[in-house]
């Protein structure tokens, strides 16, 4: 089980955690190929689709010959059944779109991260209350910068990860780091609908590295 220090130290490390799901087992370890020969360690495979649970075992059972390092979690987790189905795949964390006590439940009982998904001071309270350290802002196009710059002292203990619209530019993100947020989740700005369907993997890649080399810049 990989411990809470090292997912956060890793999170922080790369600031950006790209996320995306796909029916077609061979896209998903496509764009998971993609992702890794740039640098990229951590991984957020939604739980989007039917093929889900089959695909990201599937996944998992590939990381120790093909990624080793990489940090696979599984996000769009809306209940407590759904958790304890991918913390028996072996998930490394849980990511939420919103802060559902059961599921936070769930993952401490099995000593599982749990990243909760809040867009009020009310839930982020919450989100610490049921033990969240990473909390996920979403929808973060709806929030913006100036959300954090005006909730981050009042949870000094949390850090925060914008993930919804997300540019993969310097002014953007840069708005997003300079408020204080430790990383941000990247979907659809590097890993398109049109990108799966063509399985334009070097775009993955090229994005990808573009958002990696913004964070350090930005450091």
């Amino acid at each position: 089980m990989i411990n809470l220090e090292k997912i956060l130290n890793t999170v922080k490390e790369q600031g950006v955690v790209p996320l995306f799901y796909h029916d077609d087992i061979a896209v998903c370890t496509g764009v998971i190929d993609a992702l890794y020969k740039v640098g990229i360690r951590i991984v957020e495979f939604t739980n989007r689709g039917e093929k889900a649970p089959e695909n990201f075992s599937k996944l998992v059972q590939l990381r120790e010959e093909r990624w080793p390092g990489l940090l696979l979690s599984v996000g769009t987790i809306k209940n407590a059944q759904q958790a304890k189905m991918f913390i028996d795949a072996h998930t490394d964390f849980i990511i939420c779109p919103g802060v559902i006590p059961a599921v936070a439940e769930t993952a401490a009982a099995a000593n599982v991260v749990w990243v909760p998904g809040c867009m009020t001071p009310t839930e982020i309270m919450m989100a610490e209350q049921y033990g969240g350290k990473l909390v996920k802002l979403f929808p973060g196009n709806l929030l913006g910068p100036s959300f954090v710059s005006a909730v981050k002292e009042l949870f000094p203990a949390l850090m925060f990860m914008p993930t919804g619209g997300v540019e993969v530019d310097e002014q953007n993100m840069g708005a997003w780091f300079k408020a204080g947020v430790v990383a941000v989740g990247l979907g659809s700005k590097v890993i398109s609908k049109d990108v799966l369907a063509n399985k334009d993997y070097d775009t993955v890649s090229t994005l990808a590295a573009k958002a990696l080399a913004i964070v350090q810049k930005l450091r």
